[in-house]
């Protein structure tokens, strides 16, 4: 029944219909897709079939769709085209349009498409990750992240002085060896006042006080 349709469940239905137009040669564009997930969501919202609303479908996190073997595969992938400093959606397109098989992961192909891969965004990953992890993806210049007032005072998780979210764009990555280890630091411009900070380990200590754009 519909009413117990979560809009994880109707999102995976929709990729099912978005899949055979593929299969009869009637491919729909990302634009056509967006379309369709709107009118469908709108009309059911309308209907009373469904207790959700637009925040709840934009928040489903597209990896919540794959097993746990097929994420865990796919956050390797990523890890190592970051590695590689390749971009790995880029290197996933280029794959389909030479018709070259993506190994580990060409089930992302073959079992959800390009619409699907459209969906991710850099925050999509932190569910996945935990903080002492090396993170799927890395920072880089012009990357947009928020940061908590906590990287600069005091604050608690209840009470007056609670943690805030501000957005901030990244203006510069450093990486510096000590031994084994890299540690990176990033300097960042805050979108409300446009002040400046550099981030100190931003992916060891400080990990926990920046977060990718919440879209």
């Amino acid at each position: 029944m519909l009413l117990a349709m979560t809009p994880g469940e109707i999102e995976a239905a929709l990729q099912a219909a978005i899949a055979r137009c593929d299969a009869m040669n009637y491919p729909l564009n990302p634009q056509q897709q967006q379309i369709l997930r709107q009118v469908v969501l709108e009309s059911l919202c309308k209907e009373g079939l469904i207790n959700s609303n637009r925040q709840e479908w934009q928040e489903i996190n597209p990896l919540d769709e794959l097993t746990l073997e097929q994420r865990q595969s796919f956050l390797q992938f990523v890890r190592e085209k970051e590695r590689q400093e390749r971009p790995w959606k880029v290197q996933l397109m280029n794959d389909w349009l030479q018709e070259r098989d993506s190994g580990s992961v060409q089930f992302i192909r073959d079992r959800f498409g390009l619409s699907w891969l459209n969906r991710i965004e850099p925050s999509h990953f932190e569910k996945y990750v935990e903080i002492d992890d090396e993170p799927p993806m890395k920072l880089k210049v012009g990357d947009r992240i928020e940061v908590s007032n906590a990287l600069w005072e005091w604050v608690q998780d209840e009470g007056p002085c609670s943690r805030q979210w501000f957005v901030c764009t990244v203006l510069q990555v450093n990486e510096v060896r000590n031994g084994e280890d890299i540690i990176t630091s990033c300097i960042i411009r805050l979108i409300n006042t446009g002040m400046e900070y550099e981030i100190q380990g931003i992916y060891q200590w400080n990990r926990y006080y920046w977060r990718w754009l919440q879209r």
